[in-house]
């Protein structure tokens, strides 16, 4: 290692915005429409074979590799806890699960880590310190709800490295805590798998095919979701922008995406989820999601050093799961306009 002042770390930020700004230079050529697809500074080379078997095996779990984006994602789900909003079960698929994904750079020379770990308050500042003593960094720590019980806390965990050696530190940094995959509890085997006998096993609980009607909320937010045990979910990227961190392209797949989950009923859901914005999106997309009736929950960054600058809005909602829907979609509808000439709402004060 050389005695250079300006760290990688520091180059690979500055490469960052230097890249990106060139590729956004004339905004007020972006005033007038919306960017269908936004032209991509470079592809992101793919992690190994043996890249993703380093991760899988440092986390105790296997993840699942997104080709198109070039991103390793593995999930962390609370399934220890017991949540509830405004007093009503909810499973922990609504909201309550946290993912690590790993991606190399732009030019293959390193690779960043992203996560969100979900927290019980007592759990933050012991993970912080685990982050640090392991050689990685918080980007943020905030809520995602409001009314939820227990009171749960999300902290964006990042680094910069090799795919392994980033997937050691991690697991290394989540050792003493119920995040890392092994200190989870296991799945229940059923009744008639446990006797070896041939028994039918009972029906399970119904998932979110059995409680939503699909096709109704497809058509309403124009998009196809995923059904997750009892939970239906969508989850948007940005593709008409590229938003690039320490020369890493941040993408749906790590984590840059609006995302909307549904539980309950057809007739009687929750909807919770995520808006990610642009810095002159959010009062647009606040306005518009009140005027759904939707509850703003928080808006604050989930990166550091990203360019453009991304924001990101958690809203909670109750009601019939259609007009739920409607109320995402009208948000999403706010998003990829083109930069304004100015802040709209601030016209006239000096």
């Amino acid at each position: 290692m050389t005695n250079s002042p300006v760290s990688r770390r520091d180059a690979l930020r500055a490469a960052a915005v230097l890249g990106t700004t060139a590729l956004l230079s004339g905004p007020e050529a972006l005033a007038d429409a919306p960017l269908p697809t936004a032209t991509r500074a470079g592809k992101t080379p793919a992690l190994s074979p043996a890249d993703i078997a380093a991760i899988d095996a440092a986390m105790g779990k296997k993840g699942t590799y997104n080709e198109a984006q070039a991103t390793h994602l593995i999930g962390l789900p609370r399934n220890d806890l017991k949540m509830k909003v405004k007093g009503e079960p909810v499973p922990i698929a609504f909201g309550f699960g946290g993912w690590v994904a790993i991606k190399h750079t732009l030019d293959g020379k390193s690779a960043m880590l992203m996560s969100d770990t979900v927290l019980l308050e007592a759990e933050v500042n012991p993970l912080i310190s685990a982050a640090f003593a392991n050689g990685l960094e918080i980007g943020a720590i905030h809520n995602h709800f409001f009314y939820e019980e227990p009171r749960i806390f999300y902290m964006h965990v990042m680094g910069m490295g090799s795919p392994a050696e980033l997937a050691r530190q991690f697991a290394a940094t989540l050792k003493e805590s119920k995040l890392l995959p092994a200190n989870q509890p296991q799945p229940s085997t059923p009744a008639a798998a446990q006797s070896g006998n041939n028994a039918t096993p009972a029906a399970g609980p119904p998932t979110g095919k059995e409680l939503f009607d699909l096709a109704a909320l497809d058509a309403v937010v124009k998009y196809p979701g995923v059904v997750n045990g009892p939970t239906y979910k969508y989850t948007v990227g940005r593709a008409d922008l590229q938003s690039l961190m320490m020369n890493t392209e941040m993408t749906a797949a790590i984590g840059l995406n609006s995302w909307a989950a549904f539980a309950g009923k057809q007739a009687d859901a929750h909807i919770a989820g995520d808006i990610a914005m642009l810095e002159h999106e959010v009062n647009p997309v606040i306005k518009i999601l009140r005027a759904h009736h939707l509850e703003v929950v928080a808006v604050h960054n989930h990166m550091l050093g990203d360019t453009p600058r991304m924001m990101f809005l958690h809203y909670y909602g109750r009601g019939p799961a259609v007009e739920l829907a409607a109320g995402f979609r009208a948000a999403l509808d706010q998003l990829g306009k083109g930069q304004p000439n100015g802040m709209g709402g601030m016209k006239g004060m000096k």
